[in-house]
């Protein structure tokens, strides 16, 4: 923004063109402009596609986290700076859905198979009473099985309790990378114990 030297006031908006260049430049002030200009309207976009207030807000700083990152992608060739922005906030917001919709049904899946495979081991336990401390070192070995940064989150979300934003703060790591090692982990863990559930049965 251009300001009189006497008087200290803006004389000219800086366009959204000329932010966008600031930004390939790494002057967090451009996205400070941006983000007071668009925020509302972004998030307009964004919450048409979620309609959850919470996961829209969280969708909001990644579109703009992208935009620092990939601030030298946008051209101006492709249309101005708003509509690159809305088109990065709708497909973040799609994205999202997908992962909230493949993490449930991973979800449902592992505490499905958990719920078959405990009732099978009960069974076993009325003859065998070490079943039940072999249903808890099976679902050990299943989590040591997992990526490292896969397991750390199913434990911390699914043994100890946290909620995924007390994960995403402590481990330092974006929300959505919380959910999205969730999912993952929770597919193969759900995937392994079906197939040992088969042989069980």
């Amino acid at each position: 923004m251009e300001f009189d030297a006497a008087h200290g006031v803006a004389v000219a908006e800086t366009s959204d063109e000329t932010l966008m260049k600031f930004l390939t430049q790494d002057k967090p002030e451009a996205l400070q402009d941006l983000y007071s200009r668009y925020s509302g309207l972004l998030r307009s976009v964004i919450l048409r596609v979620i309609h959850n207030p919470a996961e829209a807000e969280d969708v909001l700083q990644e579109v703009y986290l992208e935009v620092w990152k990939r601030a030298e992608s946008y051209s101006p060739d492709k249309g101005k700076p708003l509509g690159w922005l809305i088109t990065l906030a709708r497909r973040r917001a799609i994205d999202r859905i997908r992962h909230l919709t493949a993490y449930r049904g991973a979800t449902e899946r592992y505490e499905v198979e958990c719920k078959h495979l405990q009732a099978s081991h009960e069974h076993l336990a009325d003859e065998h009473p070490a079943s039940r401390e072999d249903l808890r070192t099976f679902l050990i070995s299943l989590l040591e099985r997992l990526p490292e940064n896969q397991r750390e989150v199913v434990e911390k979300a699914y043994f100890d309790g946290w909620s995924q934003r007390q994960i995403a703060s402590t481990m330092n790591i974006p929300l959505g990378t919380v959910k999205t090692r969730i999912e993952l982990g929770l597919r193969k863990l759900s995937n392994a114990m079906s197939g040992c559930r088969q042989r069980v049965e």
